[in-house]
């Protein structure tokens, strides 16, 4: 029976665009305790959410009563067709200045629907196959108090990398996780060995240093946390550093030797999206508040709101260097103009600091 389920998981995953499947009864003891030193160093930033229900956290019956067993599923995200140097293209994104750069994940529908929506999928076949034995369960993906990358180490669909993502042999780490809490006593996956080795290439090309230490990330650092996350000023240290990253930062993934083995999504969701792979950041200032909320519907960028998205948009026109000599001086200016003055401080104080930076 265990073989015949075990079979059945993973042919019924993978027919709902899940490129891996695995079972875990994880005991969570160690990554509670690594996890409190990390809050109480600070490393959350202004990410309050993350220091709350601490115990639901690292106790899934809690969280979920009658839980017994997890299911851990990864969903890639990168469009169809991946060329095998797509890892150099994200890199001249990055190189051309005057281009935005969105990270991978978000080019497509927003993450947390589309996987949550066939997890929920999985989740009633599964009752309908473990019938008459009645299944209690719920879904989630980047939701809720849920330590998601553990759970999957201990499931053995990877290991955690120094960057703190989940890396796996055959799909890298350009995918989605997320998690099926059951009450039924499912045959466990064996756990995955770490294969990162002496490597510290993420560690090494972190623009800001966020990764302080080996499996350890000072969000207030991260170029993810500073345009997705975080709201307000953005520290002065680390603007230059951000250069044209508008949502987000891939640099840890793209640099990973591992992410040779990523794969492509067969699902339509993620394919790209207004142009979010090869769009000049004046585009993208553009838009007013009608047209981002229109354009970014269904999109996981729709949380940030307008205000961050032209805050983001403002500091990487900043980082364009100095224009003297480019035709585009002009406009730059004259759309930076238009926020010296803006009734949002952060704009206003934005837009004056990626003037200056442009003149200097």
């Amino acid at each position: 029976m265990a073989v015949d389920l075990t079979a059945w998981l993973n042919r019924t995953a993978r027919e709902l665009g899940f490129a891996a499947v695995s079972v875990s009864q994880p005991d969570l003891s160690k990554a509670q305790n690594f996890y409190h030193d990390w809050i109480q160093a600070g490393f959350h930033g202004e990410m309050g959410y993350m220091a709350r229900n601490a115990d639901k956290r690292f106790a899934p019956a809690q969280l979920v009563p009658e839980t017994v067993s997890i299911i851990s599923v990864a969903m890639p995200y990168l469009p169809a067709p991946l060329t095998i140097n797509w890892q150099n293209t994200a890199w001249q994104n990055l190189e051309t200045s005057n281009q935005a750069y969105v990270s991978r994940y978000a080019h497509g529908r927003d993450y947390h629907k589309v996987v949550r929506s066939r997890l929920q999928t999985l989740a009633e076949r599964l009752t309908e196959y473990l019938a008459p034995e009645p299944v209690s369960f719920r879904v989630f993906s980047d939701s809720a108090p849920v330590p998601e990358v553990e759970i999957a180490t201990q499931s053995g669909l990877g290991w955690r990398g120094k960057h703190t993502l989940l890396i796996s042999r055959t799909l890298g780490s350009m995918f989605f996780l997320g998690e099926l809490y059951v009450s039924v006593d499912l045959p466990v996956s064996a756990p995955e060995v770490n294969h990162c080795g002496s490597c510290s290439a993420c560690m090494d090309v972190c623009p800001t240093r966020a990764i302080v230490a080996p499996y350890q990330v000072d969000a207030r650092r991260c170029i993810s946390y500073l345009t997705i996350e975080y709201s307000g000023v953005i520290p002065h240290e680390f603007r230059a550093a951000i250069g044209n990253r508008i949502y987000g930062c891939d640099d840890c993934q793209l640099v990973c030797p591992w992410n040779k083995f990523a794969q492509a999504t067969e699902l339509p969701d993620f394919i790209v999206r207004n142009g979010l792979d090869d769009v000049s950041l004046l585009t993208l200032l553009a838009w007013d508040e009608t047209t981002f909320n229109q354009q970014m519907a269904g999109s996981a960028i729709y949380r940030i709101g307008h205000a961050q998205w032209q805050r983001n948009i403002l500091l990487a026109l900043g980082n364009l260097g100095n224009l003297s000599k480019s035709q585009m001086s002009t406009a730059v200016l004259d759309a930076l103009s238009n926020f010296l003055n803006h009734l949002n401080p952060i704009l206003a104080e934005q837009a004056q600091w990626s003037r200056a930076q442009l003149l200097s």
